[in-house]
């Protein structure tokens, strides 16, 4: 199918825990060759340069921190804060006026997205945004520095994708398209998952060529190691009328793992060093010294890298000058708490720990309990079994490595070797890797060419939805006192809905008008045999943000609904409930319920409701 999108450009738009891309690609021209957007920014007070990525982080200047108007652009030349290269430097000596990891704070799903928690744990008196502010005020950066440079071809005209981790559910997802519009985005973008983007900019640089290093039956294993996420996708290479294919056909779980744990991991080992040197540092020493890690494991991971790094933390203490404790990071301590802590040797059937936890837990990012990322895949290639067709835990063909973790050759060479190990207990093969792509700028010039693809009826991946959708149903059985009544979950959208697409329940149902109502919503990556209307124990399925609403209405009515599920144009998911006329409920295939009468409530998977 051709995109009837108009405009000059196909635009991708990586929005990352830790740095932000935009490419772009020529809608003129039959081949797709993406570029990356070079985007202005602040990098030190009145200076302004520019730069491939645009780091993730937005920092809060106190009043006096610098002279008015240091910290402006062109397009914003009275700011109070900054985005990108400086706020990520500035915030790595003054953290608790810092905002960081937005994106995850975006996904959690029991946090106040929409409310002014960031910078988390900061006193009252420093300025407060949103996660999905946060989120807003990147892709506003992002959108400005389009234009700025772009003036004839704005990006609102232009055909815009924006990426998502796979494992994002239907909650992020909305919510990410919500912050393109607060940004000022005029038309949705298209969401795309992020490891499908890091496959479609390899296909962008093979070329043709693709064709000959995978065949018919080959998964190829995405690994996506990025600031605060771990994803892992499965894609199958099938064929069709002579062709090859490539499906989707597994993703991970939601996984609060990757660069920001990394982080925190070397600051303790820091920590620990100098406790031994008698130097004793406190929580806010101790995120100062976690944004130094930040920049030291990024220039130990890059090529060529030095042999240490300088860190240097700013005292706390009550003299006029105040001392700043300096000390390093060596690149062989860098290389044993990635290798040792994330990437240990463990069994092809190893699952993630789950230690008993206390009672009380401070609140907080919900980041994964076992930092073992070799354990997460091993048990992913142990759900995914199913739905590549082995018998025993899946066996990649090859991998695609991406985010900005993997740029490491020791962290790659690791993940390969223990791949290696499993395949050999499996009398498999070892797994070969997919090369030429940029592992911190592949999602952006991935989602630029697939936006061409979708123009120019280019090659597509095929996927549909990422997980199956269900929504709790509470049993009609005989009240016990002290017993809360059982429930089921439903399912109303299969795994796999291509966009486009709408399903609707057999069954009706009774929907409650005009007073308090709760509704329950899951969702599995794994249940991909399940259809609509499947009835499923809830306590198989990870619970999404729930809603507690009132639905207008006569108060205390119930009326008879069909529940339809649909899958946008943009790949957004949206539940609604419709109600049944009187001819409906005698003729099944009726469709007054469709009339401009019949009333619908939208459930939404967040609050917003119709």
């Amino acid at each position: 199918m051709t995109d009837s999108t108009c405009g000059s450009f196909a635009i991708g738009i990586d929005l990352g825990t830790t740095n932000c891309g935009l490419a772009y690609a020529d809608l003129q021209t039959d081949t797709a060759r993406p570029q990356q957007l070079s985007i202005r920014q602040v990098i030190a007070p009145g200076e302004v340069s520019t730069r491939s990525l645009l780091p993730s982080f937005l920092y809060f200047p106190g009043e006096a921190e610098f002279a008015p108007g240091s910290m402006g652009l062109p397009w914003y030349p009275n700011a109070r804060d900054v985005a990108g290269v400086f706020a990520r430097a500035q915030g790595a000596t003054t953290p608790i006026r810092l905002v960081s990891s937005a994106k995850s704070w975006l996904s959690h799903t029991t946090a106040d997205r929409r409310g002014e928690i960031l910078p988390w744990g900061a006193p009252s008196e420093i300025p407060r945004v949103s996660p999905l502010q946060a989120s807003a005020r990147y892709l506003a950066h992002l959108r400005a520095a389009w234009d700025e440079s772009h003036p004839d071809t704005p990006l609102d005209e232009q055909d815009v994708v924006l990426t998502v981790p796979a494992s994002f559910d239907a909650v992020a997802r909305e919510l990410t398209m919500e912050a393109a519009a607060l940004a000022g985005f005029a038309k949705p973008p298209r969401l795309l998952e992020e490891p499908q983007a890091a496959l479609y900019d390899w296909l962008a640089q093979r070329g043709p060529q693709w064709r000959q290093d995978v065949g018919v039956g080959d998964t190829i294993l995405v690994i996506d190691i990025g600031g605060g996420t771990t994803d892992f996708s499965l894609i199958l290479v099938a064929e069709q009328d002579g062709e090859l294919q490539l499906e989707r056909v597994a993703v991970g779980d939601h996984i609060l793992l990757g660069g920001d744990n990394m982080d925190l991991a070397l600051a303790h080992t820091v920590g620990a060093k100098l406790a031994q040197q008698g130097e004793s540092l406190d929580d806010w020493q101790m995120r100062a010294l976690t944004h130094g890690c930040r920049q030291a494991k990024e220039v130990l991971l890059a090529d060529n890298p030095p042999v240490s790094y300088p860190l240097a933390i700013p005292s706390r203490g009550s003299k006029l000058i105040q001392r700043t404790i300096r000390t390093e990071l060596r690149a062989e301590e860098l290389t044993t708490v990635l290798i040792d802590g994330f990437l240990p040797r463990v069994a092809s059937d190893a699952f993630p720990l789950a230690p008993r936890r206390l009672g009380l837990t401070t609140t907080g990012l919900p980041f994964a309990s076992d930092a073992a990322i070799t354990r997460h895949l091993a048990a992913f290639l142990a759900r995914a079994t199913q739905a590549t067709g082995h018998t025993s835990p899946a066996q990649p063909s090859a991998i695609l490595f991406n985010g900005g973790v993997t740029r490491s050759p020791v962290v790659r060479d690791r993940i390969c070797q223990i791949l290696g190990e499993w395949a050999d207990t499996g009398n498999g093969t070892a797994p070969s890797v997919l090369s030429g792509t940029d592992a911190e700028l592949a999602v952006s010039r991935g989602a630029a060419y697939y936006a061409h693809a979708r123009k120019h009826n280019g090659l597509r991946i095929r996927s549909g939805t990422a997980q199956a959708h269900y929504i709790g149903l509470e049993r009609a059985e005989l009240a016990v006192p002290g017993l809360a009544p059982r429930m089921d979950a439903v399912c109303v959208a299969p795994a796999g809905m291509e966009e486009g697409t709408e399903v609707e329940l057999d069954e009706t149902f009774g929907l409650v008008l005009g007073e308090p109502v709760a509704f329950r919503f899951f969702g599995s990556p794994t249940r991909t045999q399940d259809g609509v209307g499947a009835l499923v124990d809830p306590d198989t399925l990870t619970e999404l943000s729930p809603i507690e609403t009132l639905l207008r209405g006569e108060a205390g009515q119930i009326v008879q609904v069909r529940l339809h599920a649909r899958v946008t144009e943009v790949g957004v998911l949206e539940l609604s409930a419709v109600e049944l006329s009187e001819t409906d409920s005698h003729n099944r295939d009726s469709h007054d319920r469709d009339t401009p009468m019949a009333r619908r409530w939208k459930l939404s998977f967040n609050v917003r409701l119709e």
